[in-house]
């Protein structure tokens, strides 16, 4: 039984979207031949951020924590720290202005640069550059059906539910926006997501706020701003407290 068998068998997954030859070789593909460039052009800005994290505040450079990967697998990912360094026991939200956030680490945060070193996972063959952004472990309890479908994927640098809001949306929300990326995948979207990421770390996420409905591609105009805040219970343990 492969692992997708597996996975699906163990959580009753059905209606499985169909094999393509994007979604078998061409995602991977499309990877390689935009990470690697990417990459090795970074590397002298790596290094520059590298000494201003560790100018900015004591501790280590990079930040490492598992992470779930596609079939429910397990590895480990890297950001560049963003937070002072200490013990934390406790999950709790993490947004702007909070006191534990470092001066450089603000900037590193509004910007996504602190992600950065996640192409390395990217290259090793652990994450994508879009799919649904990577989870703690512990949230697999908390799944419904939408959730257990994002690991269908490969965890990604950005998503569908990054360019829709992200951390302005509850995790049953980002739910909805992953598990329509993993049916809808393709080339297009893709590319659609990489270009709206770029308008989103210039102008940030609230202003592309947009609840989902019908999710199948974002939108090329920035939807106006939701006054509401539904970040659940849930939502208090992960990705939209990045802690770091």
């Amino acid at each position: 039984m492969s692992p997708r068998e597996e996975y699906c068998h163990t959580y009753g997954l059905t209606d499985l979207p169909p094999r393509s030859f994007y979604r078998l070789f061409g995602k991977r593909l499309f990877d390689l031949v935009l990470c690697l460039p990417i990459f090795v052009a970074a590397l002298p800005f790596f290094v520059l951020t590298a000494i201003l994290v560790r100018l900015d505040s004591r501790g280590p450079v990079l930040f490492v924590q598992e992470r779930l990967g596609r079939y429910g697998s397990t590895f480990r990912t890297w950001k560049f720290r963003s937070m002072t360094h200490r013990v934390r026991t406790e999950h709790v939200e993490v947004l702007a202005g909070h006191s534990e956030v470092t001066r450089i680490g603000g900037w590193l945060r509004r910007t996504k640069i602190d992600e950065l070193p996640q192409l390395l996972n990217i290259l090793r063959g652990e994450m994508s550059l879009i799919g649904p952004r990577p989870a703690l472990p512990g949230h697999i309890r908390d799944y419904d059906e939408n959730g257990l479908r994002r690991l269908l994927l490969r965890p990604g640098l950005t998503g569908l539910a990054q360019v829709n809001g992200n951390i302005f949306l509850s995790w049953p929300e980002r739910w909805i926006y992953d598990a329509d990326y993993v049916t809808s995948l393709s080339v297009n979207l893709d590319a659609a997501i990489a270009v709206k990421t770029v308008a989103v770390v210039f102008l940030g996420e609230e202003r592309f706020l947009r609840r989902p409905g019908n999710a199948t591609a974002p939108s090329t105009e920035p939807a106006e701003p939701n006054d509401s805040d539904s970040t659940d219970s849930a939502a208090s343990s992960a990705e939209n407290r990045r802690a770091a």
